[in-house]
């Protein structure tokens, strides 16, 4: 069992920047990828980045390419999500997610994730 705990979250303006953390209180994460989906009102979740257990493989959905980076702190037993030049259509619950060895270094499909933190609001107002 892994227990995840998503931080970071608030509102800010068009083009500006949060980052999201994500913190596991079992050091058995660092066997783990990680990764951040998001749900807007009325959408289904998607993904937006993963992270291999060394984070060493990152993985982005195209959305975010290039404005959004994954990292990983397996001493401190985080993930971390800096997302910067954000949009409206940013706006969202942000879950972070765990994915076990069985899925490889890069899953992205809500259902390589094993184990779901409780999520966390992200709001771009215009």
């Amino acid at each position: 069992q892994v227990h995840l705990v998503e931080s970071g979250g608030g509102l800010v303006q068009a083009g500006g920047s949060l980052r999201l953390s994500c913190a596991a209180s079992e050091r058995t994460f660092s066997l783990y990828a990680a990764g951040w989906f998001r749900q807007a009102p009325g959408k289904e979740r998607e993904f937006v980045a993963s992270i291999s257990w060394s984070g060493s493989t990152t993985t982005y959905a195209d959305p975010v390419q290039g404005r959004i980076t994954i990292s990983r702190d397996n001493d401190k037993n985080t993930v971390a999500l800096q997302m910067n030049s954000l949009e409206p259509e940013d706006t969202a619950v942000y879950y972070c997610a765990a994915s076990s060895p069985d899925y490889g270094l890069r899953p992205s499909k809500a259902d390589e994730f094993d184990y779901w933190g409780q999520g966390t609001q992200v709001t771009v107002s215009s």
